[in-house]
């Protein structure tokens, strides 16, 4: 890989003061990091020796990060139903059926999808997640894979904390630092007080992070209070799983200020889903309390049945859309603080800032280039009306972005796909969904009476 100048006509490199570089550049390395970031005419001359490319009509920032994900094959099948509901009955009768190809399947054409509309880094939570390992390898994509983890006599379905641990040592710091794997817990109420213990044990002991679901809906903080006494985060503090390495918690709607300062105080990160919130009525999050109190947000889409698409790009505008209505307040999370959550701040909750998460020497280079010759970009003002910003988080669509960069290396270039034939991962998802929805329809058959289903 030789050294390459990218030449845009606007760079973000999304550090301190939130700087605005015009015909700008950023300088990358042959060991796929980025070297220097600036004016394009100094980098130019720098570095001679380079290859240059004119990235015209684009902006050039990092990659986005998806900080909660669940790839998935069910888009546009499990709808109107709010969270338990839904996952009683579209949800976990899935992962009762479903088979490691399926689920292989599911990683190849998410992970495109991701790639596809700007995101770099993503965070999975998922099934058989061997195959999504080497979907991400392949593809080219940065994901940390955090198996669906129940350690729960009812919910003995999923993956287990030894097949977890198997993943870790199999494929943490695979496909040259791209691939690292997290333990996951579904949901405290999915696991026993020892596998609590352990989770946390074996997230301290090979020194990664743990992702787990909470305060996603009202039930949650109900249920969290019958059953012990306390609200969520309290509960997870109480029992020990914020000790873990790094804590990353999904949701985390339904959140009191006590609950807020453990956070910031544990140095715990939170994923703001806002359409899969949306879409599940689960309510909306205290975005602005929880920055205000140092927590570091990022941004996650959910999975695909819950969203129905992983475009990080809608997720920015609607994150800043449900904080303006749910507070009533038009001047409510402002363009600069949606594109930090995307990017830098989103890469302090995954507790990569040091390697990702914006656009300075020694990072790795995670970027995309989006186009600005697109109506959605139009007007496009500097000086004293510039609003790029506002552009990139209310106007622009994931279909923008023209290049995606990883580690170095391109896997979009001129919005196709380089790593993978796009069209035959669509064609296999398609012939593969039916056999994985007609298993689930006989499972639920076979059990409505004795887990009071209603098949819908």
């Amino acid at each position: 890989m030789k050294r390459q100048v990218l030449w845009a006509d606007f760079v973000l490199p999304m550090t301190d003061g939130n700087p605005v570089i015009e015909n700008g550049a950023v300088v990358v390395g042959d060991d796929g990091r980025i070297e220097s970031v600036g004016a394009a005419d100094e980098l130019i001359a720098r570095y001679p020796d380079a290859s240059v490319r004119r990235l015209d009509k684009r902006v050039l920032m990092p990659g986005l990060i998806n900080a909660h994900c669940h790839s998935g094959l069910l888009r546009g099948t499990a709808e109107g139903l709010p969270v338990w509901d839904w996952l009683q009955q579209f949800i976990d009768p899935m992962h009762r059926v479903i088979e490691p190809r399926e689920a292989e399947a599911a990683s190849w054409l998410c992970y495109a999808e991701a790639l596809l509309s700007g995101t770099t880094t993503i965070v999975d939570m998922w099934r058989h997640m061997h195959g999504s390992a080497r979907a991400a390898s392949e593809l080219g994509i940065r994901a940390v894979l955090v198996p669906y983890v129940a350690e729960h006599p009812e919910h003995d379905y999923f993956e287990t904390l030894d097949s977890n641990e198997r993943l870790i040592e199999s494929w943490h710091g695979g496909a040259g630092g791209r691939v690292n794997v997290w333990v996951g817990l579904e949901h405290m109420f999915y696991a026993v007080p020892d596998a609590w213990k352990r989770a946390v044990a074996m997230s301290r002991a090979h020194r990664v992070g743990l992702h787990t679901h909470s305060g996603e809906s009202r039930f949650d903080v109900e249920e969290t209070q019958r059953r012990y006494g306390v609200r969520p985060v309290e509960a997870l503090e109480r029992f020990g799983l914020l000790d873990a390495h790094h804590v990353l918690l999904a949701h985390c709607v339904w959140l009191s200020d006590a609950e807020i300062e453990r956070l910031a105080a544990r140095g715990v990160g939170v994923a703001h889903n806002p359409v899969s919130n949306m879409k599940l009525a689960s309510g909306a999050a205290p975005v602005e309390k929880l920055l205000a109190a140092g927590v570091a947000v990022g941004l996650g889409t959910d999975g695909e049945k819950e969203n129905n698409n992983l475009d990080v790009f809608e997720e920015m505008k609607t994150a800043s859309l449900m904080a303006k209505l749910s507070r009533l307040d038009a001047a409510a999370l402002d363009a600069w603080s949606v594109c930090r959550m995307a990017t830098s701040t989103g890469a302090r909750a995954l507790g990569m800032d040091a390697q990702i998460g914006s656009l300075e020497p020694g990072k790795a280079a995670d970027l995309i280039a989006v186009r600005t010759d697109t109506p959605r970009m139009t007007p496009l003002m500097r000086g004293r009306w510039s609003n790029l910003h506002h552009n990139l988080v209310h106007a622009v669509q994931g279909g923008d972005v023209d290049l995606t960069m990883v580690a170095g290396r391109i896997v979009v270039d001129g919005g196709r796909l380089l790593s993978a034939d796009l069209q035959a991962l669509i064609e296999h998802v398609n012939d593969l969904a039916p056999g994985l929805f007609e298993r689930r329809d006989a499972w639920l058959a076979s059990n409505e009476a004795k887990f009071g289903l209603n098949e819908a």
